[in-house]
């Protein structure tokens, strides 16, 4: 039986399993998302929608470890696509666009509009307008106002998964930003619309499909190894490798009691979710038979049970030296829960000593002596258990024929562990050879995409050079222009200074004949009058002379 669930583990039955997450936690952010799992709506093949026929229990309250929650900062960075492709040293240039009332869109819209109708709006709208809508929807998942964003987030999800358009042949022409949000709505994780995480087209059409899993740390393509048990055929979004059989949610705890795998099929429960739902009882297990009877986890998904007293043990040898002091407290707790109605002794034992050190602890215990305490006893329970199996038996003997039968039994279910076992890699090969083969096609794209985005940059590369060739082109044209209206201009004022000159020269000879021809026209005025005036003399002489002779005579 293993520790804690995660998206990296597989786990492989044996007749002990060790804790599979005992790596150390990775420092980071692990926010709660208080909107967890939302009702599945599509089918496995995404193309009708289809309720889940299973009814998926919320956790209760108090149980800290049925909460969704996002990675830690390093999962985060490891998730994150190659999504600098507009980072190729091309400066970008931040244009602030006015968006009209008319081609704005609201989150509702999005919910309920056509795939192609909000596509096409969304490729009209800056990615400042985008950025918004995503930080509104971010706001409303965190339900810090309350009731209002509550119901206001169930009105989106309602919308969405009552829409039965929303298939991979549609979502594949939607917009980036469009399909996010609708993954995010009908997950209800907020993880989607994080900058720092940046998934393929494919990979959310899968995820809003029920094709991968919804862990952003998992995503792995579901059912999970090919697992073909009841739950994870029929239960939409569900994957065994980080969510738990009962509530269908995953976080991010290791290295704790929190979570129950299974011996046998490997799928994970939260404890409280076992404890919650009674799945944590007296029983006898399969290693132990038909009796004594112990305190045992019945597995939803194949209905066999898995001793925990084993379990617990390995889990503390493995990782309590590794906890601090409210993780160890917390551990004790959570032991002191599941075997709280155990009716053998050692279950007993093992539950009085988690309460005399969580009360020693409360009271200034060491978790260093704590811890070393807790180991101690796992040792003396493992030093008494021979012994009292052996004071058991002592007074009988065993027949012949339950002797054989006995290790007839031992011979069968170690070839049948062996066989689950050759199974379990068999799983784990074909699982690495499919991520491989994933892998490679992933690269082959990435390097389709640098050559198609470095052939785009040659081509913006030489289209500029040609703009810069025509630019100085028309600059030369420009120059000569200017050169030759200066010289014009300058034509233009000689034309006008010698114009000028002959018009005054023109204006003094008009002058000059003007006054030519009054001269001589005085002159001949002159020369009239004077013959005028010397002819009436005449004429009056010689009147004058004939008067006299005529006095005369």
């Amino acid at each position: 039986m293993g520790t804690s669930s995660g998206s990296n583990i597989h786990n492989q039955p044996s007749s002990k399993m060790l804790p599979p997450r005992q790596q150390p936690r990775s420092g980071g952010l692990q926010t709660s998302l208080s909107l967890v799992t939302s009702d599945p709506m599509l089918s496995p093949d995404g193309q009708e929608p289809r309720s889940n026929s299973d009814n998926i229990r919320e956790s209760p309250t108090e149980s800290a470890s049925s909460r969704e929650t996002w990675p830690t900062a390093d999962t985060v960075n490891g998730k994150k696509m190659e999504n600098g492709k507009s980072e190729i040293d091309c400066p970008e240039q931040s244009v602030i666009l006015r968006v009209s009332s008319a081609d704005k869109i609201s989150l509702r819209e999005i919910a309920r509009e056509r795939v192609d109708v909000v596509s096409e709006k969304m490729h009209r709208l800056p990615e400042e307008f985008l950025e918004e809508l995503k930080n509104g929807l971010r706001a409303i998942l965190e339900c810090n106002g309350g009731s209002h964003q509550r119901e206001e987030f169930l009105t989106l999800q309602r919308f969405v998964q009552g829409r039965s358009d929303l298939t991979a042949k549609t979502l594949i022409r939607a917009h980036r930003v469009h399909l996010e949000i609708l993954v995010a709505i009908n997950s209800g994780i907020q993880a989607f619309l994080h900058p720092n995480i940046s998934l393929s087209q494919t990979s959310l059409i899968e995820v809003f499909v029920y094709k991968r899993c919804r862990n952003i740390a998992c995503q792995t393509q579901l059912p999970a190894d090919d697992c073909t048990c009841e739950i994870c055929t029929h239960r939409n979004g569900f994957c065994n490798l980080c969510m738990c059989v009962i509530c269908n949610k995953f976080d991010f705890d290791v290295n704790t009691c929190r979570w129950i795998g299974c011996d046998l099929c490997s799928h994970w429960t939260h404890t409280d979710c076992a404890i919650r739902d009674g799945q944590i009882c007296m029983g006898p297990s399969a290693k132990s038979g038909a009796c004594p009877s112990e305190m045992v986890f019945r597995c939803r998904a194949c209905n066999r049970t898995s001793e925990l007293l084993g379990w617990v043990k390995d889990v503390f040898q493995h990782c309590a030296p590794a906890w601090d002091r409210e993780a160890l407290m917390r551990e004790l707790d959570f032991v002191s829960r599941i075997f709280r109605g155990s009716e053998d002794p050692r279950g007993r034992k093992l539950y009085w000593k988690c309460e005399e050190l969580l009360e020693k602890m409360k009271g200034g215990l060491p978790e260093s002596m704590a811890c070393r305490g807790i180991l101690l006893f796992f040792q003396e329970l493992e030093v008494d258990s021979p012994k009292s199996l052996e004071n058991g038996e002592a007074g009988r003997l065993i027949a012949p024929h339950e002797a054989c039968n006995r290790i007839a039994e031992v011979v069968q279910e170690a070839i049948r562990k062996m066989e689950m076992v050759a199974d379990e890699k068999m799983r784990m090969f074909k699982k690495a050879r499919l991520s491989l083969d994933a892998c490679d096609r992933e690269l082959e794209d990435k390097a389709r995409e640098v050559t198609e985005l470095q052939m785009e940059r040659t081509k913006k590369k030489q289209q500029i050079e040609e703009l810069e060739k025509i630019v100085r082109l028309k600059q030369a044209e420009a120059d000569m222009f200017q050169l030759k209206a200066n010289e014009a201009k300058r034509e233009a004022e000689r034309l006008q200074r010698i114009a000028l000159a002959k018009t005054d020269k023109s204006e003094e000879e008009y002058a000059s004949s003007y006054l030519k021809l009054r001269l001589s026209e005085a002159e001949a005025e002159k020369q009239y009058l004077f013959e005028k005036i010397k002819l009436q003399e005449s004429s009056r002489a010689s009147q004058s002379g004939g008067g006299m002779n005529l006095h005369r005579c």
